[in-house]
C-alpha cells in the first residue's frame, strides 16, 4: 500500500513540476485561438468551418457592429463544451450554462471553453437559414 501512495505522490509532483495541473487541460500549451465571429447585419459569421479537439481549451472573440440587433443561438454546441469564463469589457462571467447571445448594440465578447462531446454542431443568427449565417463546428 505505501509503495502505490508514494508511487502516486512522485507522478502528481512529476506532473505539477512541468508547470500545470494533472490534467493539463487550463495549460498555455493546450489552448487555440480561433478566429472571431462577426455580428454584422447580412455579412458572413465566419471564413471557414471550425474542427475542434475534444480536451482542447480554446477562445474565440464576438464582435458585433451595432448595424442590427442580432443574436447566435447554438445551446447543442454549448451543452458540448464546458464554458470556462465570457469576458465582456474586462467582466469576466463564469456561467453554469449557455444558450444564446445578443448584441443590442456594438460591442465584443470573448468566451473561452474546453471541447467535451464529439459531434456536429452549429452557431447561428436565430430565424435565419442561409449557410453564411451559420458556423458549423465538429468536435472530433
Amino acid at each position: 500500500m505505501r509503495s502505490v501512495l508514494l508511487a502516486l505522490i512522485l507522478a502528481t509532483s512529476a506532473v505539477h513540476a512541468e508547470g500545470f495541473g494533472a490534467a493539463g487541460l487550463l495549460s498555455g500549451k493546450n489552448k487555440e485561438d480561433l478566429p472571431p465571429i462577426i455580428l454584422s447585419s447580412g455579412a458572413p459569421l465566419s471564413d471557414a468551418p471550425w474542427v475542434l479537439k475534444s480536451g482542447t481549451y480554446y477562445e474565440f472573440e464576438i464582435q458585433g457592429d451595432g448595424s442590427q440587433e442580432l443574436a447566435l443561438v447554438g445551446p447543442e454546441f454549448f451543452r458540448a463544451i464546458w464554458v470556462d469564463e465570457i469576458v465582456v469589457e474586462g467582466l469576466e462571467i463564469r456561467p453554469l450554462g449557455l444558450d444564446s447571445i445578443e448584441f443590442d448594440e456594438a460591442g465584443e465578447m470573448e468566451i473561452g471553453f474546453v471541447a467535451i462531446k464529439p459531434g456536429r454542431y452549429y452557431l447561428k443568427i436565430p430565424g435565419t437559414t442561409g449557410e453564411t449565417q451559420r458556423v458549423e463546428i465538429t468536435i472530433e
